[in-house]
């Protein structure tokens, strides 16, 4: 089906009746188990929602901001998992949500809002500490646009988290991994504490794949040794980098800024 921006197509999963896969201009941008809204096939997201579950108990309401929403799958899995929660999710296509919300069961107003527009035009408009979490799942194909990844932006994402608040991001990258070790300086530069979790083969550079980079203020999370262990334990094992790790792997990469204007 054709979109603005393109196209938009559900494609249902040979192996499970109850499997959807939504492709924006070709790219699997979601996965939706019809039958069960708190599970998520992404391996990203599954990582994603191991530092959710660590914030409280796993049950508490959140407010959350998801910069790209496509079909809202993590959305809806926080929905699920916290009842009350109160979601924005913020996606650049006006049609794209429109359909998604047609073609599956998502939560509706106040408990998600969907917002048509660019992300971080979108965050600007957003009050100071509003937010528990804000989510960057930003891709135009398969590259973040430039003017989400800068340390501007994520002083926008600052002034919108409350404090104790933790911001998630979706890097894809390719080796030598600069993208994603300049998205770790850039974060370090605004945020108290910074990890990054990926898939062994990833960080050894096999191929292109997806980190999750998170920043906090928090100091209790990040390096617990409890979100090591279930990051290891995921279907798809995964390894957290923080501390000396982290800083070993961003090295002397530079912390990306806004171009200048004149």
């Amino acid at each position: 089906m054709a979109i603005p921006t393109g196209t938009v197509e559900l494609v249902r999963d040979a192996d499970d009746p109850d499997g959807v896969t939504v492709l924006v201009n070709g790219v699997p941008s979601s996965y939706l188990d019809l039958a069960d809204p708190a599970a998520l096939a992404f391996e990203y997201m599954q990582q994603m929602a191991l530092v959710l579950d660590r914030l409280d108990d796993g049950t508490q309401p959140l407010d959350v901001v998801h910069l790209g929403a496509a079909g809202c799958a993590l959305a809806r899995a926080v929905h699920a998992k916290r009842p009350g929660s109160r979601q924005v999710a913020v996606e650049l296509d006006a049609a794209l949500p429109e359909l998604v919300r047609s073609w599956f069961d998502l939560p509706r107003s106040p408990a998600l809002r969907i917002r048509a527009g660019d992300a971080r035009e979108q965050l600007a408009t957003m009050p100071d500490a509003s937010a528990d979490v804000v989510v960057r799942d930003v891709f135009a194909g398969s590259t973040t646009p430039a003017h989400v990844v800068t340390r501007e932006m994520a002083g926008e994402v600052v002034r919108v988290l409350r404090p104790g608040g933790v911001y998630l991001v979706n890097c894809a990258d390719r080796p030598p991994l600069a993208a994603a070790r300049s998205e770790c300086a850039t974060l370090a530069d605004a945020f108290g504490d910074v990890a990054a979790v990926a898939e062994p083969g990833i960080l050894r550079g096999r191929g292109y794949g997806n980190l999750v980079l998170v920043g906090t203020d928090r100091t209790d999370l990040l390096g617990s040794a409890a979100l090591a262990r279930a990051v290891r334990s995921l279907p798809a094992p995964a390894r957290l980098l923080h501390g000396e790790e982290l800083a070993a792997f961003v090295g002397r990469a530079p912390v990306l800024r806004d171009p200048e204007t004149p």
